[in-house]
């Protein structure tokens, strides 16, 4: 059967919120369901193994077999508890459940699970109050290693902690460190025996304060089901029936304690990938799944192949990654089968230097955003957080809003915070508050109190700081209406009032299940997990980076293998792919494309015209610019690399000529600018281009021109001010007078 003929017969896997109305009955639960998921959601005895690719509709399939057998009368709500990885997962499978009329069903993440079940028995097996919960170890693993005597960096110190939340999810005690991580071969950021010391002292330091860290929360849950037998009982009445999810991720640690859960039952649902295993460093193993049908010999065990996500184009490159991958997973892997109609071609793109790559990804993105793409529905992705800064600058010049995933938390930013006081008081006035007297229903009550915050009908122009609030109360306005959609689906529409809303917040908050925010996505390939949008960059995708440098063994490199596809398989429509040969404009082009193109992207191997489709390789527009030489120090000499060295014309280290008066000068003047474009001060010039101003103390037009960061469109708005800035006199007039979105339509030079 044609994909096209999948296409007719079963629609889009759609989100909980495209149920106008909840299933009238259980039969009803499997209305849209394809072969394969309705084979899933039936399957309520035994075990259970779903093998889900990419885009296949899993979290559909699993939440409608706990709706069909709630429904059905089989699986009372109350014992059913479905676990997976991450608080926005879990939030989403509670709002499908609650759709489908499964709302007393749990869905939680292992760690939150196993803390509530801490906090409910420690008086009983232990005494007392739970210890208190640490959030952030780095700290205390610093003073640790501080007592070792043994000086760490920043780094370091970050992977010295990972290894240690590796010990503890892998069942590793300190002393068995060293020979724990021979025997995976693991690449230790200091020597063994110091880091068992490390990890020892800060054991003690955490004894001594009587604090636990999110490990222990799974360790002595663990370790009370174990010795209190009475108490597994308990725990066992309470929950006959459990789902995973994303069962390729689990953990050892994870892995016991959902042993400890069935006890000696087999009610036990578990869905995955092996070939999205892409967590390996924090102790995750796709053995638990790839070893399921071993350890239940009678499991059902159904494939979803059929991609609903992503266009023939996307899956073809994703099925031609995964066909030249080696190992168990691979092995495993599924060959999906998109659904969809045709879409573009992916594109391959070779830039000059990292700068050239950034600028002409944002133009494309300012492209797609002209054409009516949603900035939400837009993500560059990349291999290390520290990729993020060069492109934050070019979309800042194209004005694209943007907002980094696994930055501040949505419902810690200030705005956030005033909004739900604000709520909080409008819903405790009621009738009382004559704010609301012409709103009529949810969402215009919390228009209402919100216009009052910054909300407005339009967002304002630019994309800084005041984009950034408008973005995040408009986020909340959105949810509102959703919130009153699914109450009204659900036959509760009454129910869908300020002072529920604002209960709905304070629980969202409490698990940090954030609403989307307006606005193009960076984000890292793995905090993309589980993410997907309309147009997808995958960006830096150079041997070095993809697969990283430290990746030296078959199994790490084939571990990268697997990020690189999750990353693809993000892509409903667009995907971009690209490189740069060189770091620096003006650098030795001494970088090649990942070797994980090789035979995918054309003229790249034997393979690239079948396995890569006709997706074109685009010389970047970036490489038709005149190349320079070194970049040399003005007072050493010595070749500069560093971007930020380069924009100076010196070493960091070496003597600064800087007319401090003139840089405070400009620095005023770059924040009444800013001020009044609504932009963060940096998309007007960087710190670093503004030193360099005041070091050069340009005289004309063509002297400032030839300053790193100041490019012809910054040249023509701002270059008059900074110019009689710099001959000691008042700027000519105001650039934020000037039309904002002309900067839009023009590529960004600075």
């Amino acid at each position: 059967m044609t994909s096209a003929t999948h296409s007719s017969l079963f629609p889009q896997v759609p989100t909980a919120a495209d149920h106008a109305v909840p299933p009238r009955d259980a039969d009803a639960v499997l209305d849209g369901l394809d072969p394969e998921q309705r084979e899933v959601a039936t399957a309520l005895h035994g075990p259970v193994c779903v093998l889900a690719g990419a885009g296949t509709g899993k979290t559909r399939a699993i939440t409608h077999r706990i709706a069909y057998g709630v429904r059905a009368g089989i699986l009372p709500p109350a014992s059913v508890l479905a676990v997976t990885f991450t608080n926005r997962a879990a939030g989403e499978m509670r709002g499908r459940l609650r759709l489908l009329g499964a709302g007393g069903v749990q869905a939680r993440t292992f760690h939150s699970a196993a803390l509530r079940q801490l906090q409910y028995f420690w008086p009983k097996a232990v005494g007392g109050e739970v210890p208190r919960l640490v959030e952030r170890k780095i700290q205390l693993v610093a003073e640790a290693a501080a007592r070792c005597r043994i000086r760490l960096d920043r780094n370091e110190l970050r992977d010295v902690t990972g290894e240690i939340e590796w010990s503890k999810v892998t069942q590793t005690v300190p002393e068995d460190y060293p020979a724990a991580a021979a025997k995976v071969a693991r690449e230790t950021p200091r020597d063994p025996a110091e880091i068992t010391r490390i990890y020892g002292t800060y054991e003690q330091l955490k004894r001594d304060r009587g604090v636990i860290d999110f490990e222990d929360v799974l360790l002595l849950t663990v370790g009370i089901l174990q010795d209190r037998p009475d108490i597994a009982d308990q725990v066992r009445r309470q929950y006959q029936h459990f789902v995973v999810d994303e069962y390729q991720d689990v953990s050892p640690l994870q892995q016991r304690l959902l042993e400890l859960w069935l006890g000696d039952r087999d009610n036990l649902c578990v869905v995955g990938d092996a070939s999205q295993t892409i967590y390996s460093f924090t102790g995750a193993t796709p053995d638990h799944l790839l070893d399921f049908r071993t350890r239940h010999p009678n499991a059902t065990v159904v494939k979803l192949v059929r991609d609903y996500r992503s266009t023939p184009q996307v899956v073809h490159l994703a099925n031609g990654l995964l066909a030249q991958a080696r190992g168990r997973a691979a092995e495993h892997r599924l060959a999906l089968v998109s659904q969809r109609e045709a879409g573009p071609e992916p594109v391959y793109q070779e830039y000059p230097d990292e700068p050239a790559e950034a600028e002409g990804t944002a133009r494309r993105i300012r492209e797609l955003l002209d054409a009516g793409v949603p900035a939400s529905e837009v993500a560059v992705l990349y291999r290390i957080n520290a990729q993020s800064e060069v492109y934050e600058q070019a979309l800042a010049d194209q004005g694209v809003p943007y907002q980094l995933r696994g930055a501040e938390r949505f419902f810690e930013r200030p705005e956030v915070r005033e909004a739900g006081v604000a709520l909080r008081g409008a819903a405790r006035a009621g009738a009382n508050d004559t704010m609301l007297d012409a709103a009529e229903d949810l969402p215009s009550q919390v228009r209402a109190v919100l216009g009052t915050k910054g909300w407005t009908a339009e967002p304002p122009a630019g994309s800084g700081a005041v984009r950034d609030r408008w973005e995040s109360l408009a986020a909340l306005v959105r949810l509102a209406e959703q919130f009153a959609a699914s109450r009204a689906a659900a036959g509760d529409g009454t129910g869908a009032g300020l002072a529920e809303f604002v209960a709905e917040l304070d629980e969202r908050a409490a698990a940090q299940h954030a609403p989307t925010v307006e606005g193009v996505t960076l984000a890292s390939l793995h905090a993309a997990k589980g993410l997907e949008w309309d147009a997808v960059f995958l960006v830096g995708l150079t041997e070095g980076m993809m697969p990283i440098t430290y990746a030296k063994t078959d199994e790490q490199v084939e571990e990268e293998r697997r990020l690189l596809y999750v990353g693809v398989t993000r892509a409903r429509v667009h995907l971009t792919l690209s490189w740069a040969l060189s770091r620096a404009p003006g650098g030795r082009a001494s970088r090649r494309a990942s070797r994980f193109l090789t035979g995918l992207r054309p003229g790249s191997g034997a393979r690239g015209a079948a396995a890569g489709g006709a997706g074109g390789i685009e010389r970047g527009s970036g490489s038709r610019r005149k190349r320079r030489g070194p970049v040399q120090c003005r007072v050493c000499g010595r070749t500069l690399t560093d971007a930020g060295e380069m924009k100076l014309m010196r070493c960091e280290g070496c003597p600064s000529d800087l007319d401090e008066a003139l840089y405070e000068r400009l620095r005023e003047w770059r924040m009444e600018q800013a001020k009044e474009l609504g932009q963060p001060a940096y998309c007007v010039f960087t710190d670093k281009t503004l030193m360099a101003i005041a070091e050069a103390v340009p005289a004309t037009e063509s002297e400032l021109a030839g300053i790193s960061g100041v490019g012809r469109r910054k040249l023509d708005r701002f270059g008059a001010d900074v110019l009689a800035l710099c001959a000691g006199e008042e700027p000519p007039g105001k650039a934020a007078d000037e039309p904002s979105d002309e900067a839009a339509d023009e590529p960004s030079e600075g």
